[in-house]
Formats: structure tokens, C-alpha cells, sequence
């Protein structure tokens, strides 16, 4: 790892920034295993796959940790919000439509 003051040409810093893709990739692979878990946790429990208040819960913490980083928090939420309906959407596919399910708490 470089850090971006020290890449000195753009194939340092393109070869940092394919290192940070990459990890983020693994990253989303591991939330997406986490997701899978969820599935099947929320299917003995009778469960939902879309939560609002969770949902709004994942999207204020992702804000905060945004602005801790200096990035801006209504960026980040977009984004977030298109990882959270991807997960959803996940959970969907094996648990069937929300409307057969009970709300959850």
C-alpha cells in the first residue's frame, strides 16, 4: 500500500486505486454472504426481506461514517441505497414476495 502522496506516476496510483477496487469487491462478496445468513435467519422467523426501519438504520450509519470520512453523506446514501435494494432483491429471490410475509419489527 502507497499512500496517494507518494504514487509518483499514474500507473502507481491506477495500480493503488485497482488494489482498493478489488478489496472492495471481496468486501461486497462478504456482506453478500452476511445477506445470504439473513436469509435464512429471517425464513424460520417468518421475516420480511426489506425492513424499513433497518433499512434506515443502515442509511444513518452509513452517513455518519461518511462525513467521519470526509465524503459527502448524500452521495453515499445514494449509493448505499442502490447496495441495500440489491440485497433486498437477493433476499427476495428466496424468500418470496414481502407481501406474504408478516412486517417485522
Amino acid at each position: 500500500m502507497k499512500p496517494p502522496a507518494e504514487c509518483r506516476t499514474m500507473a502507481e496510483l491506477r495500480a493503488e486505486i485497482d488494489r482498493i477496487d478489488e478489496a472492495l469487491v471481496r468486501l461486497f462478496g462478504e456482506r453478500a454472504a452476511y445477506i445470504d445468513r439473513a436469509v435464512e435467519l429471517k425464513s424460520d422467523l417468518d421475516l420480511p426481506a426489506r425492513i424499513e426501519d433497518r433499512v434506515e438504520q443502515v442509511v444513518a450509519n452509513v452517513r455518519r461514517h461518511a462525513a467521519a470520512h470526509g465524503l459527502p453523506p448524500d452521495l453515499v446514501e445514494k449509493l448505499w441505497r442502490r447496495l441495500i435494494d440489491w440485497s433486498i432483491a437477493r433476499e427476495e429471490a428466496a424468500l418470496g414476495p414481502d407481501t406474504l410475509r408478516k412486517d417485522a419489527p
